[in-house]
């Protein structure tokens, strides 16, 4: 799925995560595996918000 114009998810949250996960390729593996926990956890979040409505 892709935004309207083509970048992205559409969705800023799932957006932020694509992005914090780009960004993890640069860091140590232990900082690496915190970024991974926090994408999944808002992901979570975003598809139980998403559920909801």
């Amino acid at each position: 799925m892709s935004g309207s114009d083509g970048d992205g998810s559409g969705h800023p949250a799932v957006d932020a995560v694509i992005q914090s996960l780009a960004n993890a390729a640069n860091v140590p593996l232990r900082d690496q595996i915190a970024e991974y926990e926090a994408a999944h956890r808002t992901l979570q979040e975003t598809l139980a918000t998403i559920d909801q409505g």
